[in-house]
C-alpha cells in the first residue's frame, strides 16, 4: 500500500515538476529531487503531530468532509500545470473553492490562528489566496519548527531557506488534498491516520540518509537554534550540488 509520499509523486507529472524547475532554476531532474525530499519532511512533521489521540481526532476531522478537491485545478492553479494522467482518480469537482474549505476546515481543526498570518505574497507567482494557505499549513505542520524545517530543507537540497520555504508553501495543500482523499478511501479512522502516518515517517528514519537525517535534525532537536547538517552532507552531498 503505497504512502503519502509515493501519492503525491503520482499526480505530479513532467509539467508540474517543470513548472517547480522554472520556478527555482533548477533541471527538472532537481527538481524532482527537491520534491521528493520535501514530501518525507512534510509527512514526518505531521506524522508527530498525528501521534497523540488529539492530534490524530484535530486533523482527522478536518479532513474527514474534504476530500472532494478537484487535483487537476488544484496542480493547475499552484503549480502551473494540467494534472497528469493518474490524476483523475482524485478527481472530486470541488475545484480551488474546495481547496479554501479544506484549508479552513484544516486550520481550524488543527487550532486555527495562522491563516490571517499568512503570506499575501504567494511564492511563484501562485494565486495570493492558494500561497496563503500553503503558508498557513506549514504553520500549523512544524509550528515552531517551521524555521527549523526551512533552513534544514535549503541546507540538504542547497535551495536556501527562502526558497525551500516556498517550495513546501506549494506542495502543502497538494500533500492536504491528497491526505484528505486517502483518509476517505481507506476509511482510516483517527487512530489509522495516525498509524499510516506514523509508518511511513518511520520508513523513512529506517532508510536513513539525508531523508532520515532531516528528519531526525529538524523533528527530533529542541529549540529554535541553527540546524547543523554539516556531518550528514559531507557524507551524501546536497541533492543539488550539481545545480546549475
Amino acid at each position: 500500500m503505497s504512502g503519502v509520499v509515493d501519492a503525491v509523486m503520482a499526480q505530479l507529472g513532467d509539467g508540474e515538476i517543470g513548472a517547480v524547475a522554472q520556478r527555482f532554476g533548477l533541471s527538472q531532474d532537481q527538481a524532482q529531487a527537491a520534491i521528493a525530499q520535501t514530501l518525507p519532511l512534510m509527512v514526518g512533521a505531521m506524522a508527530k503531530n498525528a501521534s497523540t489521540p488529539d492530534g490524530a481526532q484535530a486533523l482527522h476531522t478536518a479532513l474527514g468532509d474534504h476530500a472532494g478537491v478537484d487535483l487537476g485545478d488544484l496542480l493547475g492553479g499552484l503549480l502551473g500545470g494540467g494534472a497528469p494522467g493518474g490524476a483523475g482518480g482524485f478527481g472530486g469537482g470541488g475545484g480551488l473553492g474546495g481547496l479554501g474549505s479544506l484549508a479552513e476546515a484544516v486550520l481550524g481543526g488543527l487550532g486555527g490562528g495562522a491563516a490571517a498570518q499568512a503570506p499575501a505574497q504567494a511564492p511563484g507567482g501562485m494565486d495570493a489566496g492558494l500561497g496563503g494557505i500553503g503558508g498557513a499549513i506549514l504553520g500549523h505542520i512544524f509550528g515552531n519548527k517551521q524555521g527549523q524545517a526551512e533552513q534544514g530543507l535549503g541546507q540538504t537540497t542547497g535551495l536556501g531557506g527562502v526558497n525551500a520555504g516556498q517550495l513546501m508553501a506549494m506542495l502543502a495543500p497538494i500533500v492536504m488534498a491528497v491526505l484528505a482523499r486517502m483518509n476517505q478511501n481507506r476509511n482510516l479512522g483517527p487512530g489509522g491516520l495516525s498509524d499510516m502516518l506514523g509508518q511511513e515517517s518511520q520508513r523513512t528514519r529506517e532508510a536513513g540518509g539525508i531523508g532520515g537525517g532531516l528528519l531526525g535534525a529538524v523533528l527530533d532537536r529542541d529549540g529554535d537554534g541553527d540546524v547543523d547538517l554539516s556531518d550528514l552532507l559531507s557524507v551524501g552531498g546536497g541533492l543539488l550540488a550539481g545545480r546549475r
